[in-house]
């Protein structure tokens, strides 16, 4: 298991950059907003052959605020609980490593955090050009306020917001899992006559993965894949496996998050990592942004 205490942080790691195509609307309904006032929130491993993934789901009441944060430059996740007096953290959106930018747009309380149209490596890369418009609109987890009630959408960025509700926070990621993957629309796969020419996060290969997804009652789900340390190349999950895990968590929508080496968890002061490096020593990778809950019950 890919697990170390405070004391034992290491940083590492690169990202490769995605561009993102547009989502179209989602099929699934927008998830109950259920007020289970005695629901607490449940940490669970599961061991599988390939992978250990750690889940966390969270219930939607008034004990537990769920919001995102962006660092200035980068920052581990550990980094930011201690910052914030977060109980959980999950790495979130994706980014530059090379001038640590933002890919990903974030807002919180209708204050934009991150806006990737001001990157200039990803607004000017020829490269991605012809994706640029898609990679603006890419998926995002909303939290909505419609009048007492808190409920939780994922949506296109571009996607207006429900009658009556306002937005708490937007974190941007991708692609779509559920209710349908959405790699061809949201530009992480391409294909000619059935043949890839183009998969930058290696949708089909196995990784550590980070996702997060919403229950017809409401619950958020977080998920953090991490590789078995004695096999390194050939585990993890590919997004269909993990699409599949997610729904048998009762999962009726979910998105992709920062993957890889940004992959890492943090829960009641223990870090979690996805990957590992030669010698078996976890990858504990500062990233852009992430999701914070806070136990409003607690001390912290």
């Amino acid at each position: 298991m890919l697990r170390y205490s405070l004391r034992c942080l290491c940083f590492s790691g690169i990202l490769l950059v995605a561009a993102c195509r547009n989502v179209p609307p989602h099929a699934a309904p927008i998830p109950e907003a259920k007020n289970v006032e005695n629901s607490k929130i449940s940490h669970q491993i599961f061991e599988r052959p390939q992978a250990i993934i750690h889940t966390l789901r969270i219930p939607n009441n008034r004990r537990y605020r769920v919001s995102t944060a962006v660092s200035e430059h980068l920052d581990t996740v550990e980094s930011f609980a201690i910052e914030n007096q977060a109980l959980a953290v999950i790495n979130g959106g994706f980014f530059d490593p090379v001038n640590q930018q933002t890919t990903s747009y974030i807002r919180r309380q209708g204050k934009l955090l991150a806006d990737p149209g001001k990157n200039k490596r990803l607004t000017d890369n020829p490269t991605l050009g012809p994706y640029l418009d898609k990679i603006l609109n890419r998926s995002e987890l909303r939290q909505y306020q419609c009048g007492d009630v808190v409920r939780y959408d994922i949506q296109p960025h571009n996607s207006t917001l429900p009658d009556g509700c306002t937005l708490g926070f937007a974190l941007g990621g991708g692609p779509r899992l559920l209710p349908r993957p959405a790699l061809i629309s949201e530009g992480f796969l391409d294909s000619a006559e059935g043949v890839i020419t183009r998969d930058p996060l290696g949708s089909r290969q196995r990784n550590a993965r980070s996702a997060i997804g919403l229950t017809r009652e409401g619950e958020l789900l977080w998920v953090m894949v991490a590789q078995k340390r004695q096999s390194l190349e050939s585990t993890g999950m590919t997004f269909s496996d993990l699409a599949q895990f997610m729904k048998q968590l009762g999962a009726i929508q979910a998105m992709n998050l920062d993957g890889g080496t940004s992959s890492s968890f943090f829960y009641q002061d223990q870090v979690y990592t996805g990957k590992a490096d030669a010698s078996g020593q976890p990858i504990l990778r500062p990233v852009k942004s992430v999701l914070l809950l806070k136990d409003n019950d607690s001390n912290l």
